[in-house]
């Protein structure tokens, strides 16, 4: 899922973050064993690997060396990259709060230096500390040397040639192998989370506090499975889903982002000069018709950019995360609509979009593959996912699969299934990938905090009811409002997580907060 604040050294990315983050291309994984650890190494503290401007007051980055696998230390290492902004006060100091603001595939430390007056109240007396997932940002990023084949592309019609299809994303992953390095087999959340035990100790923490976002939610569940003696307070905002299939988790969004595109245009019908007037309803189909307009023939900018069906819906989905990004959205709309200018929507895929000179380039040269969050997000979905395995890889079994999906999906959302079907497909012939998410249930952590925001149109608020009766210990704080997660947009909110990661109190039973509180 999307990660949350974007940062100035993601601008070169940010159009792939949004289109691949909706997609969620396939990847390799294995699965990790149980066995313990070692112990953790030191962390060698050092400059930020971000330009100097982009570094706040006060920041320190690191690295932490943790084994490639850690059920076979033998195999090596990886380097994780870390920064840290330490408590400033007033108040007694709590120790560390890992974060992970999203994704898979965001960069944590360029979140955390793009905002760290986000988390400013926490911030009083926790060390904030974000870190770059292995194979993710600065951690020995993987990459595939290219734009990854997109899956969504495969259903616009309803007519694939699947074996040339599956050809294709198998020759991808062998990029992807051959240019990643030794980490990509070991990408994945177990391993990650085994990480994240790695550093609490490196760090000093008897026990993990961690707050975590959309696909953060994830590793905090993963690691409450894992290590639920050393389970601190955690808090997951966005919750993910630990059960499902990727084809069921796609279902499921492609209803949710419907439903927060019914509101959106509820809102719109309601706004001057909205360019579907005021019949909410008539306006869903004239959303869904201009999609398929961009299937047949694209827009293309002054700059060349063409803008088709599947970037149309990935900015839509871009453009509801969040109630304040729905003036742009409707403006963007209009000016497809009207003018058949593709800039606002495509501004929405890529705020940063600017000309750089070839010598800025030069001179600012970005440590990070302009595909890492393609490639990432390939290797930990795929990590995650055990139903796919070498011997249903094949061009008859992705046909049957697609014909058996493709009207649910349709009927669920015109606008976004028939690109979200693309999940059926893309772990096809790759690994399976470990079981041990999809048996999580009941593992004995303490008490935890979920915030599933009931309009969320990237992690519906289903699964955070679910996700707490996998974990058997939590407490959900519902909010009535529309976007996705809950913690930057609601105050009722922020105070509910602030007082239990602050004073460690947990309301007695589940709580609303009202749209806007």
């Amino acid at each position: 899922m999307r990660h949350l604040i974007q940062s100035p050294g993601s601008r070169r990315r940010a159009r792939t973050v949004a289109v691949v983050c909706v997609l969620a291309l396939a990847g390799l994984g294995a699965a990790p064993s149980s066995n313990p650890t070692p112990a953790a190494p030191q962390i060698r503290w050092g400059a930020c690997p971000l330009p100097a401007k982009d570094v706040p007051e006060g920041m320190q980055c690191g690295t932490l060396e943790v084994p490639l696998d850690h059920a076979n230390p033998a195999e090596g290492k990886v380097a994780v990259d870390l920064a840290r902004i330490r408590a400033v006060g007033p108040g007694k100091r709590l120790g560390s709060l890992l974060l992970n603001y999203g994704g898979p595939g965001a960069s944590g430390i360029e979140d955390l230096a793009a905002d760290p007056k986000a988390l400013a109240d926490l911030g009083e007396r926790y060390d904030l500390v974000a870190f770059d997932p292995r194979g993710v940002g600065h951690s020995d990023p993987v990459t595939c040397q290219g734009e990854s084949p997109v899956a969504a592309e495969l259903v616009t019609t309803g007519e694939i040639d699947a074996a040339e299809v599956l050809a294709e994303i198998r020759a991808q992953a062998q990029l992807c192998a051959k240019d990643s390095g030794p980490v990509l087999p070991y990408m994945g959340t177990v391993h990650v989370a085994r990480d994240m035990d790695v550093l609490r100790r490196a760090l000093g923490e008897p026990k993990l506090n961690y707050l975590g976002f959309s696909y953060g939610s994830r590793l905090g569940a993963v690691y409450a499975a894992l290590f639920p003696q050393r389970t601190g307070r955690i808090v997951l905002d966005g919750v993910d889903n630990l059960t499902d299939t990727l084809a069921e988790r796609a279902l499921t969004t492609a209803r949710a982002r419907q439903r927060a595109l019914g509101s959106f245009l509820t809102w719109c019908a309601q706004r001057k000069g909205c360019v579907y007037g005021t019949d909410a309803h008539a306006a869903g189909e004239r959303v869904a018709a201009l999609i398929e307009r961009l299937d047949r023939k694209p827009l293309a900018g002054d700059d060349g950019e063409k803008l088709n069906g599947v970037t149309a819906s990935t900015a839509i989905g871009q453009g509801l995360f969040a109630r304040t990004m729905w003036p742009d959205l409707a403006d963007a709309l209009a000016m497809a609509e009207r003018d058949g200018n593709p800039a606002g929507l495509l501004r929405i895929l890529d705020p940063y979009a600017a000309p750089e000179s070839q010598e800025q380039e030069e001179e600012d040269p970005d440590p990070i593959p302009a595909d890492n969050v393609g490639a990432s997000i390939m290797a930990v979905n795929c990590a995650d996912e055990p139903d796919r395995s070498l011997d249903e890889g094949s061009p008859a079994a992705a046909e049957k699969e697609v014909a058996r999906l493709e009207g649910e999906f349709r009927e669920a959302s015109k606008v976004f299934g028939p690109y979200l079907l693309g999940l059926a497909l893309t772990c096809y012939g790759r690994p399976a990938g470990t079981d041990f998410i999809r048996k999580i249930d009941r593992p004995g952590a303490p008490p935890m905090l979920l915030v599933g925001t009931r309009g969320d149109p990237a992690t519906p608020y289903e699964w955070t009811e679910q996700t707490a009766e996998r974990l058997g210990s939590g407490v959900v704080l519902a909010y009535e409002g529309e976007g996705h997660t809950g913690y930057l947009f609601s105050s009722c909110v922020r105070g509910y997580v602030n007082h239990f990661l602050l004073d460690g109190q947990l309301p007695a039973g589940n709580r609303t907060c009202p749209d806007k509180g």
